[in-house]
């Protein structure tokens, strides 16, 4: 169950980056251009924010059966000197963590502006932070901290 819920963790990924990346584009065109926030742009919000917690919520679930946070938990002392396991056993998660709850802020925060410009504005800014905390959170292939591979298999 770990290697299967691992492999879709890190497949579901790829739609919180796509759908952040296309609700920060959405936000930031009807914000410079001052369009009307229409239903499909509600959506994308809507959409966006439960994509995240989807994610948020696999990532909770991997956290409490993965083998490398049972070891950290249970070797604290040592473990939080050893950058890999560190980074999965607390950064990862708490800034992860973080970002979702920023990205449910700006979409909450959205949804209640009252003017066009406000809810595309408040869409863009609060989104931008989230993807760029999950960015710098990500655990890249190419990164030279803790890198994993961009896709696992089943």
């Amino acid at each position: 169950m770990y290697s299967t819920l691992l492999a879709l963790h890190s497949l579901f990924r790829w739609f919180v980056l796509a759908s952040l990346l296309f609700a920060i584009f959405w936000a930031y065109r009807g914000w410079v251009s001052e369009k009307v926030f229409s239903r499909f742009d509600n959506s994308v919000r809507h959409w966006t924010a439960t994509i995240a917690h989807v994610q948020l919520t696999l990532g909770v679930w991997l956290y409490f059966i993965s083998p490398i946070v049972r070891y950290f938990l249970s070797n604290f002392n040592q473990a939080v000197h050893q950058r890999g396991i560190r980074f999965f056993g607390m950064e990862h998660s708490l800034m992860m963590v973080i970002a979702v709850i920023i990205i449910t802020i700006g979409s909450a925060k959205a949804k209640r502006k009252t003017t066009d410009y406000e809810k595309f504005k408040t869409m863009a800014i609060w989104f931008t932070i989230g993807l760029l905390i999950i960015l710098s959170s990500v655990p890249w292939s190419f990164s030279p901290l803790t890198s994993r591979p961009n896709f696992r298999v089943f």
